[in-house]
């Protein structure tokens, strides 16, 4: 492959990654790339959601992290889904990593998620 084709692909991928992080092509010497994250995806979210959630029964439990991450429990299976949330007012909008969206309502203090009711565990 040329140093020309290896530089169109790293910048294809680029594209593709650009709004998860940020590029660095060095321009002579050999092909360089430099990955960080962007600086969004570091600031922790500081609202009083943020904590445990879990239905009546025990049985779900969404941990809504201060990185504005969920890490998600079903039964006894732990960490049955993981992804990104983001609140909004009252809304929560969540993008599990495998693609999947929902979203949800908190009114007067309890989680309120597709046909779910979360209450906040201290």
């Amino acid at each position: 492959m040329t140093r020309s084709s290896n530089k169109n692909r790293l910048l294809a991928v680029a594209g593709a990654c650009a709004a998860a992080m940020t590029i660095d092509l060095a321009m002579e010497g050999p092909i360089r790339m430099t990955v960080t994250r962007a600086a969004s995806a570091q600031t922790p979210q500081s609202h009083p959601y943020v904590g445990m959630w879990v239905t009546e029964d025990g049985h779900v439990r969404h941990n809504l992290l201060p990185n504005g991450r969920y890490d998600e429990a079903r039964g006894s299976r732990e960490s049955a889904y993981r992804g990104r949330y983001r609140v909004t007012g009252d809304h929560i909008d969540y993008w599990d990593d495998t693609g999947f969206t929902a979203d949800g309502t908190f009114i007067d203090g309890v989680l309120h998620h597709g046909r779910m009711v979360l209450y906040r565990r201290e």
